[in-house]
């Protein structure tokens, strides 16, 4: 069964510090991530919350990255391309070696947080083994079996939750205007209304806590 574990470095540890802790406010999430034949490992990833400039400028001086590519721009967040070289051992052996697979990757200036996916526990414990013979410092924070398809597990949504959101989305309960109502929807699924607000609360929540919300262990 798939484990699907969390952990957060140091910035200094990982990739980016400089151009992290040169623009502190600045904000890096990793939306995909490619590994070339040469084991080279090249990120796309947004940067927001701040000035573009100050972090450009600190970006161009960061020794862990480079050929540097601006892709895309919307709403003050930018898109760009770049090759790690420095730092980021343990996830060039996560992803090549082991297969891991990186759902999500957010970097402050104090902070990375990471959630990898890995194939079952033996591979979990061979990541764990290479950074402990490498002297590459990771904190889990939390590790839990995949029990339900990927997408719900990304974004901690249960079966029922996804099933739900899913319906409602088809059937054009987002739709402006509804083309369901809440109750047509809940006597469509074989359920409360009472029940299914409950299920758009939990799963809205989950998906707001998921993808838009960082939050550090210490702040738990």
């Amino acid at each position: 069964m798939s484990i699907i574990a969390e952990f957060t470095v140091d910035s200094d540890d990982f990739a980016l510090y400089h151009a992290l802790t040169g623009a502190p406010e600045m904000i890096v999430e990793i939306e995909r991530v490619v590994a070339t034949l040469e084991d080279k490992v090249m990120p796309y990833f947004w940067v927001s919350g701040g000035d573009q400039a100050d972090f450009e400028d600190a970006f161009r001086d960061d020794e862990s990255v480079q050929n540097i590519a601006a892709i895309d721009e919307i709403e003050g967040a930018r898109l760009y391309r770049a090759e790690w070289t420095e730092n980021i051992e343990s996830i060039v052996y996560a992803y090549v070696e082991i297969g891991a697979t990186i759902l999500q990757a957010i970097g402050r200036a104090e902070y990375w947080e990471l959630r990898m996916r890995f194939d079952d526990r033996d591979k979990l414990s061979e990541f764990r083994e290479y950074c402990k013979e490498n002297d590459i410092r990771f904190e889990l924070n939390s590790l839990k079996d995949q029990e339900q398809p990927m997408a719900s597990a990304q974004y901690d949504l249960t079966t029922k939750q996804r099933e739900t959101l899913v319906s409602a989305l088809e059937a054009g309960y987002y739709d402006v205007p509804q083309a369901v109502t809440m109750s047509e929807l809940a006597e469509e699924l074989g359920v409360s209304q009472q029940a299914l607000s409950k299920r758009f609360h939990a799963g809205h929540r989950n998906l707001i806590t998921s993808t838009l919300t960082i939050s550090h262990p210490d702040d738990e």
